[in-house]
């Protein structure tokens, strides 16, 4: 390797905008990230899929599917029809 063209690691906070900090190497001195591994929704089990454009819908309407949700109003449903029967 050649002398004197390597950049200096150093030893840094990672502070992210969750409020979590670590500490790490890296060649920058300041860190801030916007998702860390404990506000991640992936590492955090908090792992939430939002269809804004109804993609899901138009897709389960196309194919004749229903999903989970759909499934379970439904017979909430049926088991509300048949208790006041």
């Amino acid at each position: 390797m050649k002398e004197a063209i390597h950049p200096e690691l150093k030893e840094v906070t990672v502070r992210c905008a969750c409020g979590n900090t670590f500490e790490t190497m890296s060649t920058k001195e300041d860190l801030h990230v916007d998702v860390c591994s404990n506000c991640h929704p992936f590492f955090s089990g908090e792992d939430r899929f939002l269809d804004s454009e109804g993609r899901i819908s138009k897709f389960e309407k196309k194919y004749g599917l229903t999903s989970d949700e759909d499934t379970e109003e439904e017979e909430s449903a049926e088991e509300s029809e048949a208790a006041e029967e």
